[in-house]
């Protein structure tokens, strides 16, 4: 008996052993190379972004994270319960271990914790006692200027399982975090780079004995973009601690200069997932730091868009630049008993297009959209991109309102009244624009007819290569039937600024340039004929918008501006003087060259 089960338990033994050396040998001598080789990803550096002059928007910082190994560590959770008990890692970050293990296969080396100072890379690297837990170096994501530049750049942040399914997946084996915004997001696959390949060879305890590069890594492009930093950051510090936008754009070529929107948050926060703390913040701000207001911002242009208004008046001869008209402070329609008042309670008097202009005469315009109508006020003012994107190269833009009959068939199933039509001539109502459609809309006045495609990135320098200039946007010529009325409007918007009652009179005290613009005051909500708007008597977020836009110099343009700022009142008072400051600091440079 004995002999006979010694019998069996050999030929078991021999048959096992057929089956391993002989019968599956080339399977088990793959699955063998397997745990001593492996095929890894190198994660390329990601590509800088500078400003229009080399400045740094955000760049790459060496750092170190500590990882885990599922295959070479035998008791995850008690590992996970001794490193916290070590003061290595916290709840949080066991917490997003289990939920983006899923993510991972069981040989990767899985981030545990982003960003470890250099103290407790010595800390944990003298009393090192997991197998399975490293210390690895990468790149970190930072922005030096914080929150300036923000609404611009965007940020980075770890992948989502929709970005997984988004990105190319070989591409994008080892990396783990991906442009959420901006241009971060625009341009992700050039930032990114190309992905490369790595051989390692283990012993049996799996430490890496020997690591060959197969296929090396195609680092990221550096991008520079058409801001010029110190504009941008002027701009911001004139709206710390408001609510609004300032666009400034080349009027010869549609490149944006300075992309502001206020309030920011810190896109830092974003890198390695943001804190509970910075998250609400965010989440419960009345202010919506996180709305891009410069192409998300809709508002009611106000008086802003009457240069274009005008224009259409005088290009479809409704009117004449000798056409006059008498404001006694109100206007009223035949047969109808409603006052649509001026904002000037006393009237303007008599007044023609460059003093309707300069003066902001509402009565003059309440009458010129009484005559043209509203669809000939459509598609006039179509042609400057009014109720259309831009097509700026960021995501997120929004298009705004230019209504007509159709458009409120569609959308309010009603009929479009005349009284419509009156307040849609002072840039109300309906209407809405958001700051960079108003910044483009003034360059085509402004250079007179090009209407140029915003464009944010100019060059692009790919990794041991000079830096390339990219491709312009898109640009249409709006069909001019009479040269003369364009330089009539400009004059009116030149008068603005140097007539004795021009609406910006107190802009032009030592100027250095020329000067065309257009004050604006938005209303948020509607006025009976009789009352009377008192700001000091309405909750702050009731108050009217103040807006400003202009473009210099008169004879020789090469900006335009345009500027929004939240329930602040009166555009001459509160929006033209930061116009003043930011164009002042474009001036001051070009000259300083």
């Amino acid at each position: 008996m004995a002999f006979l089960f010694i019998l069996i338990i050999t030929s078991v033994l021999i048959l096992r052993l057929y089956n391993l050396q002989i019968s599956n040998h080339d399977y088990y001598a793959e699955e063998a190379l397997g745990n001593q080789m492996r095929t890894l990803p190198i994660t390329p550096t990601r590509g800088k972004i500078f400003d229009r002059n080399g400045q740094i928007i955000a760049t790459n910082q060496l750092s170190y994270r500590l990882t885990l190994t599922p295959e070479k560590t035998k008791n995850i959770a008690k590992t996970l319960l001794s490193l916290q008990q070590l003061n290595f890692i916290d709840d949080d970050d066991i917490k997003r271990f289990h939920k983006n293990r899923n993510r991972y296969k069981k040989f990767h080396n899985i981030p545990l914790k982003h960003k470890l100072s250099e103290k407790q890379v010595a800390e944990f690297l003298v009393s090192n006692q997991f197998i399975g837990i490293d210390v690895e170096s990468y790149f970190h994501r930072i922005y030096p200027k914080n929150d300036s530049s923000v609404h611009v750049a965007g940020y980075v942040s770890r992948m989502s399982k929709k970005d997984k399914a988004f990105y190319d997946k070989q591409n994008y084996l080892g990396t783990a975090f991906v442009g959420k915004v901006g241009i971060e997001k625009q341009y992700e696959t050039l930032l990114h780079g190309t992905s490369g390949k790595k051989q390692i060879e283990r012993n049996v305890t799996g430490r890496v004995i020997d690591t060959q590069i197969i296929q090396a890594a195609e680092n990221g492009k550096d991008l520079y973009l058409s801001i010029d930093l110190d504009l941008q950051i002027k701009a911001e510090s004139l709206l710390k601690g408001k609510r609004g936008s300032i666009v400034v754009v080349n009027v010869k070529n549609g490149e944006v200069l300075a992309l502001v929107s206020t309030p920011t948050y810190n896109p830092n926060w974003f890198v390695n997932g943001i804190s509970h703390k910075n998250y609400q913040i965010l989440q419960t701000s009345k202010d919506i730091p996180q709305l891009n207001r410069a192409i998300q911002g809709l508002y009611p242009p106000g008086s802003t868009v009457k240069p274009m208004v005008a224009l259409a008046g005088l290009e479809e001869g409704v009117i004449t630049k000798h056409s006059k008209t008498y404001c006694p402070g109100y206007y009223k329609l035949p047969n109808v008993k409603r006052k649509f008042n001026d904002w000037k309670r006393s009237g303007h008097g008599v007044v023609h297009v460059k003093d309707a202009l300069a003066q902001s005469c509402d009565v003059f315009f309440y009458d010129l959209a009484n005559k043209m109508g509203i669809d000939t006020i459509h598609d006039n003012l179509s042609l400057f991109n009014f109720g259309s994107k831009t097509g700026i190269d960021i995501p997120g833009e929004r298009g705004g309102i230019l209504p007509s009959k159709v458009w409120k068939k569609i959308n309010r199933n009603e009929p479009w009244y005349r009284g419509e039509t009156l307040i849609a001539g002072i840039g109300q109502g309906f209407m809405t624009s958001s700051p960079l459609q108003l910044a483009v809309a003034t360059a085509a006045l402004a250079n007179k007819g090009q209407i140029f495609q915003p464009k944010l990135l100019k060059n692009i320098r790919s990794p041991n290569q000079p830096i390339k200039e990219v491709e312009k946007g898109s640009h249409a010529q709006i069909p001019i039937k009479n040269i003369q009325n364009w330089e009539d409007v400009i004059e009116g918007m030149r008068q603005t600024i140097y007539a004795p009652k021009g609406t910006a009179r107190r802009l032009n005290k030592g100027l250095t340039y020329t000067l065309a613009g257009k004050t604006g005051t938005a209303q948020v909500f509607g006025l009976d004929a009789e009352e009377q708007y008192i700001a000091e008597k309405l909750d702050e977020r009731l108050r009217d918008h103040a807006l400003f836009t202009g473009f210099a110099p008169v004879e020789n343009p090469q900006i335009a501006i345009a500027v929004i700022v939240e329930n602040a009142g009166s555009g001459s008072s509160k929006a033209a003087p930061l116009a003043r400051e930011v164009l002042d600091v474009y001036f001051e440079k070009q000259t300083s060259y």
